[in-house]
C-alpha cells in the first residue's frame, strides 16, 4: 500500500463532505496510512477519479442528487476494474437493506457519527491490500 490511502469522498452537499472530512481526520485508525481526501460533488468527477485510478475506498452519500450514492455504488461496482470498496452514508439504519443492494461494502448512518464513520473506512482500508495483491 502506499503511504497514503485516497479516499473518495462524494456528496453534492458541501456540509456532507466536510463532516466525512472531520470525522476521518489524518488517519481513521493508528493501523492505516494517514488518509488524502478527494472530494467529489457529482457523478462525473466519481467516475473521472475513479477511472484515473489510485482511489483505496470511497465513501458515497446515499441521499445526494441528482445521482444517489446508492445507484452511484452500483454503477462503480459495474463499471469499475478492481472498484475499490465503498462505504454508504444511509438516511436510516432501515436503509441498510439498499446498501447491500448497491453492493456497498460497508454502511454508516447519516448524520455522521464519527467515530463510526473512522471505524468503518479503517476497516475497508484494512482489507484493500489483500483485494490488490490477489
Amino acid at each position: 500500500m502506499r503511504p497514503t490511502a485516497t479516499v473518495l469522498v462524494y456528496s453534492d452537499d458541501a456540509g456532507t463532505r466536510e463532516q466525512v472530512r472531520l470525522a476521518v481526520g489524518r488517519r481513521p485508525a493508528a493501523d492505516v496510512p494517514p488518509v488524502e481526501i478527494l472530494e467529489c460533488a457529482t457523478l462525473p468527477a466519481v467516475l473521472s477519479a475513479l477511472e484515473a485510478g489510485g482511489v483505496d475506498a470511497c465513501v458515497l452519500d446515499g441521499e445526494a442528487v441528482p445521482a444517489g450514492g446508492m445507484g452511484v455504488c452500483r454503477q462503480i461496482k459495474d463499471e469499475i476494474f478492481r472498484c475499490p470498496p465503498v462505504l454508504l452514508l444511509i438516511g436510516r439504519p432501515q436503509d441498510a437493506w439498499l446498501a447491500t443492494w448497491s453492493r456497498a461494502d460497508a454502511a454508516v448512518t447519516h448524520p455522521v457519527d464519527p467515530v463510526a464513520l473512522a471505524d468503518a473506512l479503517a476497516d475497508l482500508l484494512r482489507r484493500r491490500p489483500a483485494a490488490v495483491g490477489g
